[in-house]
C-alpha cells in the first residue's frame, strides 16, 4: 500500500482527482440551477467528460523521468492500471449524477467518450509528453462538440459529439481507447526536455 500511496503522491493524484471531481459537481450543479431539462444535452456531457479528462491528464508522469523507466517496478502493469483508473473515476463521479434531477447521460455516451478521450490523451503523452498530452483532445473535442458532421466519416471524424448509438462514432473511440492503453503503458510518457526539467 505504501508504493501504491507514494506513486499517487508523485504524480499529484490527490490534487487531480478533487479538481475533476470537483469541476464536474461544479457543471452538474450549474444544470440542476439552472436547466429546465433533467437529462444534460449531449455537448453538456461531452464537455464536462473532456474537462476531467484534461485535469487528469499531469498525472500520467511522476517527476522523476528515469526512475518511471527503471526495471524494479512492473511500469506497463502500473501505467494502464493508472489509466484505467482514471476512466473509473471519470464513469463513477458522472454515474453518481444519474439517480439526481440533473442526469449526465446516456451510459454509453459517457463511457465511450471517457474511454476515448483518455486514450486519445494516453496517445498524446506518448509522443508530446504528459504536459501537454491535453492539447489536442481539448481542440478537437471543442470543435467536434460544436459542429459534428453527419455520415460514416463525418461520424468518425467527430466521434466526440456524436448520439450514443452512432456505430462509427463507437469504434473510433474503442480503436483510440486501445491504442492509447497500449501505447502508454508499454511506451510511457514521452521525455521532457532539459529545459522543461529545470523549470519544473
Amino acid at each position: 500500500m505504501t508504493g501504491t500511496l507514494l506513486h499517487l503522491r508523485a504524480r499529484r493524484v490527490p490534487l487531480a482527482l478533487a479538481a475533476a471531481v470537483g469541476g464536474a459537481a461544479v457543471v452538474w450543479a450549474s444544470w440542476l440551477a439552472f436547466a429546465e431539462e433533467r437529462d444534460a444535452t449531449v455537448m453538456v456531457v461531452v464537455m464536462t467528460v473532456l474537462l476531467m479528462v484534461v485535469v487528469l491528464a499531469p498525472t500520467l508522469a511522476g517527476p522523476d523521468e528515469s526512475l518511471d523507466r527503471t526495471a524494479s517496478r512492473r511500469w506497463p502493469w502500473w501505467r494502464g492500471a493508472h489509466l484505467l483508473a482514471g476512466l473509473l473515476v471519470v464513469l463513477l463521479a458522472l454515474a453518481a449524477t444519474w439517480p439526481t434531477g440533473a442526469r449526465f447521460g446516456p451510459a454509453a455516451l459517457v463511457v465511450r467518450d471517457a474511454a476515448g478521450l483518455l486514450g486519445l490523451t494516453a496517445l498524446c503523452a506518448t509522443v508530446l509528453g504528459a504536459a501537454r498530452s491535453w492539447f489536442l483532445p481539448l481542440g478537437w473535442t471543442t470543435v467536434a462538440a460544436l459542429y459534428p458532421q453527419a455520415g460514416a466519416g463525418g461520424a468518425t471524424a467527430t466521434w466526440q459529439g456524436q448520439p450514443p448509438e452512432s456505430e462509427a462514432a463507437a469504434l473510433a473511440a474503442a480503436a483510440l481507447a486501445l491504442g492509447g492503453l497500449v501505447a502508454y503503458s508499454i511506451v510511457g510518457p514521452a521525455r521532457r526536455s532539459p529545459a522543461e526539467v529545470f523549470e519544473a
